[in-house]
């Protein structure tokens, strides 16, 4: 086991949750240098709304007090699963230079952990098509391919 500490984001963490979910270098991802203004105030007012809402919250994940890796988990009642309160798991993002020491595992088992502490009998997340990097890692940890995902931009 690390020295990782888990804990719920802040206002202060919203420029780390950019950088690590839209910034880098990746292919197709947007750089975070070329934000402006009225991007910072669309970024503040989502993170505010998901602040608000008790079931979907934001995590920084810390090493040695070092800022590397982000998720955020929703909470979803529906009927489907005979009632039950499924966790959706999203933005789970690790620096690039922390990848491969297990530390995204244990985000993963903290997250599983945290939502069986709410009560969800399931955790569900979706990864992008041309990851299979990260569809390897997920199916390590446990997680079955059970669906086929659609988007439609609005």
């Amino acid at each position: 086991m690390s020295n990782l500490t888990i804990r719920p984001a802040t206002r202060d963490d919203i420029a780390t949750i950019l950088a690590l979910s839209i910034g880098g270098n990746a292919p197709g991802r947007v750089n975070i240098d070329d934000a402006d203004e009225a991007d910072n105030d669309t970024y503040q007012r989502a993170f505010d709304l998901i602040e608000q809402d008790p079931n979907n919250m934001f995590f920084i994940a810390e090493l040695d007090g070092e800022k590397i890796g982000c998720m955020q988990i929703n909470l979803l009642q529906g009927l489907a699963g005979r009632g039950r309160l499924r966790a959706q798991l999203e933005g789970v993002h690790i620096r690039a230079d922390h990848r491969g020491q297990g530390l995204g595992g244990e985000m993963i088992e903290w997250a599983i952990a945290f939502a069986k502490s709410k009560g969800a009998g399931m955790v569900q997340l979706t990864s992008s098509k041309n990851r299979p990097e990260a569809h390897r890692f997920y199916e390590r940890l446990g997680f079955d391919r059970s669906h086929e995902g659609f988007k439609l931009s609005l």
